[in-house]
Order: structure tokens, then C-alpha cells, then sequence
């Protein structure tokens, strides 16, 4: 499948626009979510109509907790991913090439039948990082909307706006993990950068989707209470109080099997800091209380 954002050079190469990474990718090499390949000078997508994962999950697993709560959802996956993060908790999939994982061959159309057979409202795109077959998202959800089923989208947001306006009309709902309030430590971790993100969720809020975010907390990574504020005080100005917001628990994942987990004391306290903020629903996930 040939993808839609792109450009070619003069050398043969091409260069990505999906993301702000932008790969100029060489004749026969992939870019860095590695499911987008040049084929002699066209960019083309590997896994367009191959999820590698199916399940029927409750949508609160999302986490969404205030989008139509006690339903289920049919959730799908592709290969590929364009972050890099240290803790990824599905590297098995997001951390490999397409060829490494086996996958089913599924047509938007056969995706939205699937929905329909298994009574689900829903379809959530998810696991790894959907954006990277937005291509495949758009058809699909295109075709869920004229049956009348939602779109989920579980995300880590690092898209370009003009491929996110494609989807946009066509999405009801989001989960964007916000990593981080610091660029250094998106680097660091994740090989990425925090404006595109914040960028994405505000594009999200002017379309009218509902927005839960996430932030996983690691201890000793992004713990510092001064920049969970911080994060608290742009979600607050930007109109975004009313929107649930998760503190998540971090586990040894990946290549951050050294560290420990997040004492739960400290989630607590970025709750407080949350809701000192004016945030109205804060929730810890990953926790038992």
C-alpha cells in the first residue's frame, strides 16, 4: 500500500511527512517506526491491512473512563512504533519490523464486520502506536463511522497536523500518553520531542474529541513535582481541566529492568498536585488502593 504523506528526491530516496521525524529513508530501507518502507522510490506501508494483534478489550483499559464507561471495544494492532522508549511495555510488536511478527489480513471493511460480529460500539486503534498506519486508521474509521461505530485512538501523539486532519473528522475519542513535561527527557527516553504532542491534543480539543491523558511516572525520570505542575498548569490553560487525567504506576519494563517501581506516595502527590491545579478527575492507574 503506497503511502499518502510523503515526498520523493531526486536520488531515489523519500521523505517520510508523517511525523516530525520526517526519515529520509534510502531505496529498500525502512524509517524509524520501521513498518514504512522505500520501494524504488515510493514509500509504501507494511502493514496496511496486517494487524499483528486483535482482542475485545473494556474500554476503561484504554484507560478511558469517561467515555461511555462499561462498554467494550474491538482493539487492534499493527508492527511499529515511532518513539523509542526505554520502558515500552509492548516492545514485542513496536520494537520490531513487520516481518518479525506474524500478523491477519484484515480489509478496513473486514475490521468493521469484526466490530459488528462481536457487538462491540467500538473500534480502538492501540498497543503500539497507531499513528505510524494512519493510513489504515483513516480507511477503517471512515467505514466504522458510516455504520455507526466509534473510533478510539490510544496514542503517544507524534504525528505532523496536515496527516492528523485526515483522521481528526473521524474520531470520537483519545488516551495521548503525555510522557513528559521536560524535551530533554522525551529525548532522553522516547527520541522524540514534547511540542508535536501538545501540538496534537490541542488539535484534538479544537476538533471536539474527547481527550483523557496519561502520564506514566518513572521514578527518578519524570518525578519532579515542580514539572508535574507545571504539566498540570498548561493542561488548566488550555481548557483541558474537565478531561480525566491518569497517573500511572511505571514497572521495571525493557531496558529500564533496574529501576524500581513508582512508590505509590508519589503518584498521590502528583494527584494533589493535579487537583490543586483545578483538574477535576485524576486517577492512579497501575495501583491497588
Amino acid at each position: 500500500m503506497e503511502c499518502r504523506y510523503y515526498q520523493k528526491s531526486e536520488s531515489g530516496g523519500v521523505v517520510c511527512m508523517l511525523c516530525p521525524h520526517h526519515c529520509h529513508i534510502a531505496n529498500g530501507k525502512a524509517g524509524i517506526c520501521r513498518s514504512r518502507r522505500n520501494q524504488d522510490g515510493v514509500l509504501v506501508s507494511e502493514v496496511y491491512g496486517r494487524p499483528c494483534s486483535l482482542a475485545i478489550d473494556p474500554i476503561e483499559k484504554k484507560p478511558l473512563y469517561h467515555f461511555h464507561p462499561g462498554t467494550q471495544c474491538l482493539s487492534i494492532a499493527c508492527t511499529g512504533c515511532n518513539f523509542r522508549c526505554l520502558n515500552c511495555q509492548n516492545h514485542e510488536i513496536s520494537q520490531v519490523s513487520p516481518s518479525e511478527v506474524g500478523h491477519y489480513d484484515l480489509s478496513p471493511m473486514q475490521i468493521v464486520k469484526l466490530c459488528q460480529e462481536h457487538h462491540c460500539p467500538g473500534i480502538a486503534y492501540t498497543y503500539t502506536e497507531p499513528l505510524t498506519y494512519l493510513e489504515y486508521i483513516v480507511d477503517i474509521a471512515r467505514l466504522a463511522h458510516e455504520n455507526g461505530l466509534w473510533n478510539i485512538l490510544v496514542s503517544a501523539g507524534y504525528v505532523c497536523q496536515e496527516p492528523l486532519k485526515d483522521l481528526l473528522p473521524y474520531l470520537d475519542a483519545a488516551n495521548i500518553d503525555l510522557k513528559s513535561f521536560s524535551d530533554d527527557i522525551y529525548m532522553k527516553v522516547s527520541g522524540g520531542h514534547l511540542q508535536p504532542v501538545l501540538d496534537t491534543i490541542l488539535a484534538m480539543r479544537d476538533a471536539g474529541v474527547w481527550i483523557e491523558l496519561t502520564n506514566l511516572v518513572i521514578p527518578g525520570v519524570n518525578d519532579d513535582m515542580d514539572m508535574i505542575r507545571q504539566m498540570c498548569r498548561w493542561i488548566a490553560a488550555n481548557g483541558l481541566v474537565d478531561q480525566p487525567l491518569h497517573f500511572s504506576r511505571f514497572f521495571p519494563r525493557f531496558k529500564m529492568q533496574d529501576m524500581p517501581p513508582t512508590p505509590v506516595q508519589t503518584l498521590k502527590a502528583a494527584k494533589q498536585i493535579a487537583e490543586e491545579e483545578g483538574i477535576s478527575h485524576v486517577y492512579l492507574g497501575n495501583v491497588s488502593l
